[in-house]
């Protein structure tokens, strides 16, 4: 069995995995507000360790350097002031080699504090590897980000084929009219927005077993989907028009064809394979053309024992809103889900990018309804 400071290091080491592809270049480039630099995600999954562990519970511990909490602080006001999202690339100092050397300063002293026999340490432990490794998914995200706006279209990983995978399911799934209970119940590690298991009823309803391939989504392109406002709601139509979207992220038209940035450089768009990069907006405008509709995250979650899921983060219909009975912890741990509970879409399932061992049945995703840069998809329900 895998001991807690066994599990650390290897989350650890999986995000310097990830980063040990770049070049120093690739560490520092901030292009959209939403894309933070692979510099600052080291340094803040870091912070977080010696924010809420060391400071709190090793002896006469010394924080690495003061002024790493405010510059890799994320959004806790509990713990006070920090930079702007936006002006992450701005921190060019410290530097890589600094950041490093930060993160094997918190390994030395984790190693220390992770042999207390405290329960609360070893809770807020379990926070930390999987704050870490939803940063490893954001890491690997941003990272494409950054490269995609690159106009050479230089290559991440070429083993890395995500783009090309398929599904291997199709059909429909008739969901029974009937009373179902929703939220983490069981043993193992869970967010708080999972919490508050409650009941729901559904009436009958049809899901695909299979996700929007892109020759699907191609075929909506070229019907005129992007240019017909009665497929979209007000707020799409407006994100449309306002920012000329013509197709998903990273697609581009060269010499009549459609090519669109990969992990592995720039490639010709698979017909096959299933579309990726989807925002809310785009998914909901699919969906009424096709004359279906989005799932609610109720649905998604009854229905996943039975369907095929875990390629790419899944658009609900949902509103990302507290579950019956939901609790928001005290302090800056309460600020981890709760206050971001307004404006935003629930997305189901996991996708490639997803740690290994870090998606759950009930758990619970959420982005504002414009954002694509994750690997989001699209899986119909019949009217």
């Amino acid at each position: 069995m895998t001991t807690l400071l066994e599990k650390y290091h290897a989350v650890r080491h999986h995000t310097e995995k990830i980063c040990s592809l770049l070049h120093t270049e690739d560490y520092v480039p901030q292009p959209a507000a939403f894309v933070s630099p692979p510099k600052w995600h080291l340094a803040h999954s870091s912070w977080f360790f010696e924010q809420f562990i060391l400071k709190q519970y090793l002896d006469d511990y010394k924080v690495y350097n003061e002024d790493f909490c405010f510059l890799f602080n994320s959004y806790y006001n509990n713990i006070g002031n920090r930079t702007f999202r936006a002006d992450r690339g701005a921190i060019t100092r410290p530097g890589v080699a600094d950041v490093y050397a930060y993160r094997k300063y918190v390994d030395m002293h984790m190693e220390l504090v992770l042999q207390l026999k405290d329960n609360e340490v070893h809770t807020l432990a379990e926070l930390g590897l999987n704050h870490e490794q939803q940063h490893q998914e954001l890491l690997l995200t941003d990272i494409k980000y950054i490269l995609g706006c690159n106009p050479t279209f230089p290559v991440y990983n070429e083993d890395i084929e995500w783009e090309n995978q398929k599904n291997e399911n199709n059909g429909f799934i008739t969901i029974p009219e009937g009373i179902y209970e929703i939220g983490f119940n069981g043993e193992g590690f869970s967010y708080d927005n999972e919490h508050g298991r409650h009941k729901v009823y559904l009436n009958e309803y049809e899901i695909a077993n299979a996700l929007v391939t892109n020759a699907e989504y191609m075929e909506f392109i070229e019907a005129g989907g992007y240019n017909d406002f009665n497929y979209w709601l007000d707020e799409g139509w407006a994100w449309v028009t306002q920012n000329d979207i013509k197709a998903p992220l990273y697609w581009h038209k060269i010499d009549g064809k459609w090519q669109h940035f990969t992990m592995n450089g720039l490639q010709k768009v698979n017909p096959n394979a299933i579309v990726t990069h989807i925002s809310f907006f785009e998914a909901s405008a699919y969906a009424e053309w096709k004359s279906m509709r989005l799932p609610t995250e109720q649905e998604w979650e009854t229905a996943s024992n039975k369907i095929d899921w875990g390629k790419r983060w899944e658009w609900t219909n949902s509103a990302y809103l507290p579950y019956p009975y939901y609790n928001k912890p005290d302090g800056a741990v309460g600020e981890y889900n709760g206050k971001f509970m307004i404006n935003q879409m629930v997305l189901r399932g996991a996708s490639c990018a997803t740690s290994h061992e870090h998606s759950r049945h009930t758990y619970r995703n959420f982005f504002h309804a414009e954002e694509r840069w994750q690997f989001n998809g699209i899986r119909l329900v019949k009217k």
